[in-house]
């Protein structure tokens, strides 16, 4: 079971931390009665959406055996404004792989397994989130030693 305590700080800071000390700080921006201190709690979805599914590519793509230099993920999200509660209704993801030799058909299925099979932040998307993604892998110099 996982853990997690959440402390208000004043105005709309909030600390939170987890059972290992791991900790993070939410707050709203100024015209929200925030101070812009920390990440809004919404914005920690795509923290975790781009994180969860970093994990699932870079552990397929080492099963592949693909020579994995750097990993970055790009996450933009359109929030919905007409109503509430204002969810994200739609994600984009870019991955953009960096390694030597590393082939287009291995990232395409990391990332097929990382959102249909692997990645639990993605299965808790409602229908309502439509999620696109897309990726580009960038050819390091020479192999890894």
């Amino acid at each position: 079971m996982d853990n997690v305590t959440v402390r208000w700080n004043g105005n709309r800071q909030f600390v939170g931390w987890d059972e290992a000390g791991h900790g993070i700080v939410m707050d709203a921006p100024s015209d929200y009665k925030g101070e812009g201190s920390g990440v809004r709690p919404l914005q920690l979805l795509l923290y975790a959406m781009a994180g969860c599914t970093g994990m699932d590519v870079i552990s397929v793509l080492e099963k592949k055996r693909q020579d994995v230099r750097d990993l970055s993920i790009n996450v933009e999200a359109t929030q919905r404004t007409d109503d509430y509660p204002k969810i994200y209704t739609h994600i984009v993801i870019e991955y953009v792989v960096t390694g030597f030799g590393v082939t287009d058909a291995a990232v395409a299925r990391a990332i097929e397994l990382s959102e249909t099979k692997y990645c639990s932040v993605k299965g808790m998307m409602g229908p309502e989130v439509e999620v696109a993604t897309r990726f580009r892998v960038v050819e390091a110099d020479a192999p890894a030693e």
